[in-house]
């Protein structure tokens, strides 16, 4: 099945976007269909995807965007720390240094963190 074209991840019984009065059902059966427990909660899908923009590169404006924030102390949330972007950055900086301090938009220098 091909996502909608609005971009919506759940859609309602008719294909159209959720009403918050019934969202808490839809979620529930959604959940249980899917053989997700209880402990994994509708906003833990919001702050992983979040999580997962940042790490992506997302500026923390465009992440305010992405979820509608108003404030960088929100977005700021979450753009986590992990050991992973921290190899990654280290990497890039070594590269950096290495090839005479060029930028970091500069098409050459390779990201370890990937494409």
């Amino acid at each position: 099945m091909s996502p909608p074209s609005d971009g919506h991840v759940f859609v309602g019984p008719q294909g159209g976007q959720l009403r918050r009065s019934n969202f808490r059902d839809d979620w529930v059966k959604a959940r249980k269909a899917a053989g997700v427990t209880a402990e994994l909660h509708f906003h833990d899908l919001r702050h992983t995807g979040n999580t997962l923009a940042s790490t992506a590169g997302a500026s923390t404006r465009e992440v305010m965007t992405r979820r509608g924030h108003s404030s960088s102390r929100a977005a700021l949330i979450y753009q986590h720390m992990t050991s992973d972007r921290d190899r990654a950055i280290a990497d890039r900086l070594g590269v950096m240094i290495r090839g005479g301090g060029g930028a970091a938009s500069d098409s050459s220098v390779k990201d370890p963190a990937g494409p």
